[in-house]
């Protein structure tokens, strides 16, 4: 596996593995030449996709040539709004999405993205999670912060498919403590 230089690793890719086969997924990552897949899904298993559990996508990545890391722990989904902060909610933002956004200005989050930014300094990387479209995931406030940050964010669809990140409306949530994460 080739390390790149910092200046060439200014971009970053993102993708779902959803109801693919693990050939079709892998075949992907080949396409788009990636080196690290790194999976921030909280729950690294799937009962309806058990080739997408982290014991079989650690071995069979890495039969192909492709690193894999779980960060699932401190960047994955499925977080809770504190106390306190329901009331706060704004109508036009999912409670979700809100949940995570409080996450990201938490310590354990901070060690997690800085070992994420550790491996997209020196790989060509993607960042996995479940859905296919990123736009319905947590990856899109990953990319957000990313861009923030000055990464192209391009986020794989299919083999041939992919799409320019373009910030949602939660970037100005986290526009406010961006300055808190380095590059």
């Amino acid at each position: 596996m080739e390390v790149v230089t910092k200046d060439r690793c200014r971009e970053v890719y993102t993708i779902g593995h959803s109801n693919r086969s693990l050939e079709s997924f892998i075949s992907t990552l080949i396409f788009y030449r990636i080196e690290y897949l790194v999976d921030v899904r909280r729950f690294p298993t799937s009962r309806k996709y058990p080739h997408f559990s982290k014991e079989v996508l650690e071995i069979e990545l890495r039969r192909r040539g492709i690193e894999y890391l779980w960060l699932g722990e401190g960047l994955g989904g499925y977080r809770k709004l504190p106390r306190g902060t329901e009331l706060h909610v704004r109508d036009e933002l999912s409670r979700g999405f809100l949940a995570y956004v409080y996450h990201m200005r938490t310590e354990v989050f901070r060690v997690y993205f800085q070992k994420l930014l550790e491996v997209i300094g020196s790989y060509r990387t993607a960042i996995m999670c479940s859905e296919k479209i990123p736009y319905r995931c947590h990856r899109k406030l990953l990319s957000d912060l990313l861009t923030l940050l000055g990464y192209r964010v391009v986020h794989i669809i299919d083999r041939g498919t992919t799409m320019d990140h373009r910030l949602t409306r939660y970037s100005r949530l986290i526009r406010d403590f961006v300055h808190e994460f380095s590059t």
